[in-house]
């Protein structure tokens, strides 16, 4: 039996054991809450979740202020500066002081070098990896029910290294299989630092055991800087220039792999990624007014993510996430972006790309979420502020995650053993933009602080519109030459199959027609793709040598499989020039007989 046999056999044996803890056929989810139910046949693809709520008024600069002052103080251990960390100044911008007001200082303290008397900068890489490997040393000495390990990802194009800190326990008994993880991501933006300072204080609490109910019942692994080039330059994007996080498909970048190395090795039920959106002057110049939210929120919205995963995401982590960040006094809405046209008012909820981090990890059947403090622009401006909105929203991930870990665990059986029965049948979304609406956000008014209500066209992509579908083959084949692209799809987790007999295949082959532009909606909301391939498919009956290539769609990656082998999708490895010619690849429309390999 192949490894590609043996992995089915597990799946469809996994399928039974949840189908068994779901409930009869009749009513398979019965035992999830009615909102997680599966969705009628008839249900779109794409995700239909309640429109985005009304902004609520804030509290006021006074009652913020009250609230900050009752929490309680976040306190670890003190980490000391190498004595050859560079300290370079940033520049702070001049903020009105009606504004400040409504940022007041929480009463919170945090032992992270960057919040050492008189810096002014960030914690360097340097120090970041003096802290993690304290933070392992300190657990391996003491009495300690958490084991807590650096785990060495990678470099990154300059040499530095990229580290996550794991903390485990053990299982009760042999028998009970491994937690569910919870992966913490910051930094994969370099100009973007208060994510990376949260995540080293939330590494600080885990270790201290402060949130030891937490790790009774899901195991975290937090990677606290997955770009050290850009933070050493404060740059947002890696030496290169690659926006590392819109390369979670091609993986062109070390950092890139870095990271779904770690995805791919933990395969986590849960994953936060910490960024923060930029406060600009456009905004103002736009809007008439100034951003106002402490944290935009998104969980991922690609096509062809599950929709119980979405609607886990929002029910079970969005909504109380919202709730708790607000009680802390923090206001908060739906992530969006603008265009850089000064006369476009639109905004547009992030990226249904792929290829981007958020949405990658929603294919990978992971709860997705997206946090982004306001922050980007504005150096050491309410630094404390920033990582304290940070700090706050993992702990409530972390506890959202450990309140649902049985759930969690019993969802992603359905959803795997869900998508390797689609094999083969029904429709695939290939292509899909955010549907056009109108939003009521709120912002202040730079003279005098106030609230304002902005009215504002609406790309909403809580409801897709599929540009180009096909049906669901049951693979792709690819030529025995696309050594490259069978690569990749290994550093992605997904399963190939070398042919080892000649055979025939049943299916459908590509001719390239023409190379067409994206037009800008659909560049601004797939993360820039610029390029679509128009193909002719053509039936066929395939005489696949030896040596070619299988990549089954009956294996829980399968839509990701599709989001970077089929050559209309903008975002896959032919429209990306990863596999050299469309007619090296094939949509495969049976299953197929014929013996295979595992690729390892």
């Amino acid at each position: 039996m192949s490894r590609f046999d043996r992995r089915r056999a597990r799946c469809r044996t996994a399928a039974l054991v949840a189908s068994a803890m779901l409930g009869a056929c009749a009513v398979p989810q019965s035992i999830l809450p009615p909102s997680m139910r599966k969705p009628a046949p008839s249900t779109p693809v794409t995700a239909n979740v309640p429109a985005p709520p009304r902004s609520a008024s804030p509290p006021t600069a006074a009652a913020s202020a009250a609230r900050a002052a009752s929490a309680p103080t976040a306190v670890a251990s003190p980490v000391s500066s190498p004595s050859s960390a560079v300290v370079t100044p940033l520049p702070a911008p001049s903020v009105p002081a009606a504004i400040a007001a409504r940022f007041p200082e929480p009463a919170v303290s945090f032992a992270t070098p960057a919040f050492e008397p008189g810096r002014t900068a960030f914690t360097t890489n340097a120090e970041l990896g003096t802290i993690l490997r304290g933070l392992q040393r300190g657990a391996t000495l003491g009495e300690h029910a958490t084991d807590v390990n650096v785990l060495s990802l990678g470099v990154s194009q300059r040499g530095d290294p990229i580290d996550a800190i794991a903390f485990t326990r053990p299982p009760a008994t042999p028998a009970i299989a491994r937690r569910p993880t919870v992966v913490l991501l910051a930094g994969q933006h370099g100009d973007e630092p208060a994510g990376s300072e949260a995540l080293i204080v939330v590494a600080q609490e885990l270790a201290a055991e402060r949130l030891a109910n937490v790790l009774d019942r899901v195991d975290v692994v937090v990677l606290p800087r997955a770009n050290p080039d850009g933070a050493a330059a404060f740059t947002r994007n890696a030496a290169d220039g690659t926006d590392v996080n819109r390369d979670h498909l091609l993986l062109n970048t070390p950092e890139a792999r870095a990271i779904v190395k770690l995805l791919v090795d933990v395969q986590p039920i849960v994953v936060v990624d910490l960024h923060e959106y930029p406060v600009t002057p456009a905004f103002t110049a736009k809007f008439g007014g100034v951003q106002r939210f402490d944290a935009l929120i998104q969980y991922a919205t690609a096509p062809n993510v599950a929709a119980f995963v979405t609607k886990a995401a929002e029910e079970w982590f969005r909504v109380p996430l919202i709730a708790g960040l607000r009680s802390a006094g923090m206001t908060v809405d739906w992530y969006a972006t603008m265009s850089a046209d000064p006369a476009d008012r639109t905004l547009t909820m992030g990226s249904v790309g792929a290829q981007v981090g958020r949405n990658a990890s929603g294919l990978r059947n992971a709860v997705s979420l997206l946090v982004e403090t306001r922050g980007g622009g504005m150096g050491r401006v309410d630094l404390k502020r920033r990582v304290n909105t940070d700090v706050t929203a993992v702990r409530n991930v972390l506890a959202s995650a450990a309140r649902h870990a049985d759930d969690l665990v019993k969802l992603r059986q359905f959803v795997e053993r869900d998508t390797i029965a689609l094999a083969c049948r029904g429709d695939v979304v290939l292509e899909a933009a955010p549907t056009a609406s109108e939003y009521t956000t709120s912002m202040l008014d730079p003279a005098t602080g106030e609230v304002r209500r902005l009215n504002v066209s609406w790309l909403s992509a809580l409801q897709l519109r599929a540009l180009k579908t096909r049906p669901r083959p049951c693979g792709y084949w690819l030529a025995a030459s696309e050594t490259e692209a069978v690569r990749r799809l290994r550093l992605l987790g997904i399963d190939v199959q070398r042919l080892d007999e000649l055979g025939e295949l049943r299916g459908e082959s590509y001719r390239l027609v023409a190379r067409e532009p994206v037009g800008p909606e659909a560049a601004a909301s797939n993360a820039g793709a610029a390029t679509r391939l128009k193909v002719q498919m053509l039936p066929t009956l395939l005489d696949v040598p030896v040596g070619s290539y299988y990549v089954s769609l009956e294996q829980p990656l399968a839509n990701l499989a599709v989001a970077v082998l089929d050559p209309e999708s903008p975002a896959g490895f032919a429209a990306n020039g990863i596999i050299a010619d469309v007619e090296h690849e094939a949509r495969i429309l049976g299953r197929p007989q014929i013996r295979t390999t595992a690729i390892p």
